[in-house]
């Protein structure tokens, strides 16, 4: 996207500024947008108890997730959200509305195809008249085995109804034996408390609302053929170790999770849903005593220079030497070579 060189007229030292690519897949380019993504959702937070929900597809729909991406992410989103919101609803449970987030990941530690949907979910919700505030015991939300079955069937309903609407999706995968595949077994859904608070978990998941899998701190070496980077395992006491891939092995572990145009990775329901979010809010804060205006409505919105500020990085100075005399020159433009590659083998 091409750049800048940033000079300084007092020693001349010179410093390479590039334009941000704006891509929401970029390990580099997003910091910005993550940043005034977590401090919105921080000014959502209510002073409530909240609970983490993971849901985990089987393996199984890792092909069809490849074939259509689509389809198996979007009824992901709409089966997990109608489970917590019976369930949320109903009166045996909670009998009220919570406020939900849900993020959906959809890589292991080693870029594999590892789909699930990460969902921070108060414990409690506004009950049906919106003026009282009905709250779960502490530490818990709802049974997770009964999640997990309920969530099953949904997700299985919901994909049989696709494949009436759109069988072109699901051409040459046999469905009913995928159907009795995954109702051998059960499905994973992870429920806990955070134990650090909601905080803990918005700020985790900022970290891949707005980028993908891989991030350049992980990345140990590259020799031109080989790529290294760390990983961790899980199954083993989260141990730190080294995985060695092939460049084009590691390009298509990537592209394994870049989004299809336009589908949405963050979405909201519940007390947060988009059509009634700032009215349910203001109900929520004013049940607890809480300003009515969230802060960050009133304060000036965050920049690239108050962001490299926080972290030290004075971008008015030259970094050699502490000058202001800086001058703006343009990038050197460098011949780009394109290297043509054969038909796939």
């Amino acid at each position: 996207m091409g750049g800048h060189l940033e000079v300084c007229a007092s020693c001349g030292h010179r410093r390479t500024v590039y334009r941000s690519c704006r891509n929401r897949h970029c390990p580099k380019c997003q910091t910005l947008a993550k940043e005034r993504w977590l401090a919105a959702r921080q000014s959502e937070l209510l002073p409530v108890d909240y609970a983490h929900v993971v849901f985990t597809l089987p393996h199984v729909l890792n092909g069809l997730a490849q074939r259509s991406p689509r389809l198996v992410y979007e009824t992901l989103f709409r089966a997990a959200s109608a489970t917590l919101l019976d369930f949320a609803h109903d009166p045996k449970h909670l009998g009220a509305t919570p406020g939900i987030t849900a993020v959906l990941h959809t890589w292991s530690q080693t870029l594999g195809l590892h789909i699930h949907l990460h969902c921070i979910v108060t414990a409690g919700g506004l009950d049906p008249t919106g003026r009282r505030w009905v709250k779960t015991p502490r530490g818990f939300l709802f049974p997770v085995r009964a999640l997990s079955r309920v969530f099953r069937g949904k997700y299985l309903e919901l994909l049989r109804i696709q494949v009436v609407r759109k069988p072109h999706q699901l051409d040459g995968i046999a469905v009913q034996t995928l159907e009795r595949t995954l109702r051998e077994h059960e499905w994973v859904v992870y429920a806990k408390a955070p134990p650090a608070g909601p905080q803990q978990v918005l700020d985790y998941l900022a970290r891949y609302t707005h980028r993908v899998a891989l991030t350049n701190d992980r990345i140990l070496g590259f020799d031109g053929t080989m790529v290294r980077f760390r990983w961790r395992d899980s199954a083993h006491g989260n141990r730190k170790r080294v995985l060695i891939l092939d460049r084009d092995t590691l390009l298509d572990r990537f592209l394994l999770h870049v989004l299809p145009h336009g589908f949405k990775r963050v979405r909201h329901y519940g007390l947060l849903a988009p059509g009634c979010k700032r009215r349910r809010l203001v109900a929520c804060r004013r049940y607890f005593g809480l300003a009515t205006t969230p802060d960050h409505e009133s304060t000036q919105p965050l920049t690239v220079s108050s962001l490299l500020s926080r972290i030290g990085i004075d971008t008015t100075r030259c970094e050699a030497c502490g000058s202001t005399a800086l001058r703006v020159e343009p990038l050197p433009s460098v011949p780009i070579a394109i290297v043509p590659r054969g038909p796939p083998s």
